[in-house]
Formats: C-alpha cells, sequence, structure tokens
C-alpha cells in the first residue's frame, strides 16, 4: 500500500481518500479484509492513532465494519460503494470546474478539450492492453 502525503491535508483524511478510491476502482473489493490499525501504521509509517481516526470516520460514514475483535471489512453495501465513487467523481469535477472557469474558456472549447483527451486517454489504454 503506498500513498504519496500532501502535507497540506490531514494524513487521515488522505487515508479514507485512498481506501475510497481504490475501492472506486476495484483494486479493493467489497467484503475484503483490510490491515489492522498498527498494521497499516507500520506500513504507511504513520501514527496509529492517525489511522485510528481514518479507521473510525471510514465506520461512522459506512465505508467499513468492525465485528469485535475480527479485522475491518469492506462494506458489502453496493449502494454505499456506488455513492463513494460518485462522490469521488463530483469532487472532481467540481475541481476541475473550478480551475478551468477562472481561465474564461468558452463552454465548447472545454468540452472539445476534454474530448479530445478522452479519447486520447482511450487509445493508450487500448494500446496498453495489446
Amino acid at each position: 500500500m503506498a500513498i504519496r502525503f500532501d502535507k497540506r491535508e490531514a494524513v487521515y483524511i488522505q487515508v479514507i481518500r485512498y481506501f475510497k478510491e481504490q475501492i472506486a476502482i476495484g483494486k479493493i473489493k467489497s467484503g475484503q479484509e483490510i490491515p489492522s490499525r498498527r498494521e497499516l501504521a507500520q506500513q504507511l509509517k504513520i501514527n496509529p492513532n492517525t489511522v485510528q481516526r481514518a479507521y473510525k470516520e471510514m465506520e461512522e460514514e459506512g465505508l467499513i465494519y468492525t465485528d469485535g475483535n475480527k479485522p475491518s471489512i469492506i462494506t458489502e453495501d453496493t449502494n454505499r460503494i456506488k455513492e463513494i465513487r460518485e462522490s469521488l467523481i463530483t469532487e472532481a469535477i467540481d475541481h476541475f470546474v473550478e480551475r478551468i472557469t477562472s481561465l474564461q474558456i468558452p463552454k465548447e472549447q472545454i468540452l472539445q478539450l476534454v474530448q479530445s483527451k478522452l479519447n486520447e486517454l482511450s487509445k493508450e489504454s487500448e494500446k496498453n492492453h495489446d
């Protein structure tokens, strides 16, 4: 597990975002066991209290659940996973729109540039799968 930490944002929030992103792209599956708080702290070289805070918040959000002394598990609630994915998409779009709006580029040009980039990425993806 590798997370590049950004000093501008709390580490526990970055840990939560990492899990959400990994779930959204299917690298972490619903029902999958995740490392213990201590194990994750050692892997990431961060304070165990930071991991504890991230796990507590993920439990409150319904992202993971812990049954007694058993390992924490990713939710199997498909609706919750769908909500996480949609939230990440909305967050990315909001960030993009906020940044692009300040450039005062016409909407048609933005849409054209986005479509062009998506086509380019699709072609690269096809090459990598060959």
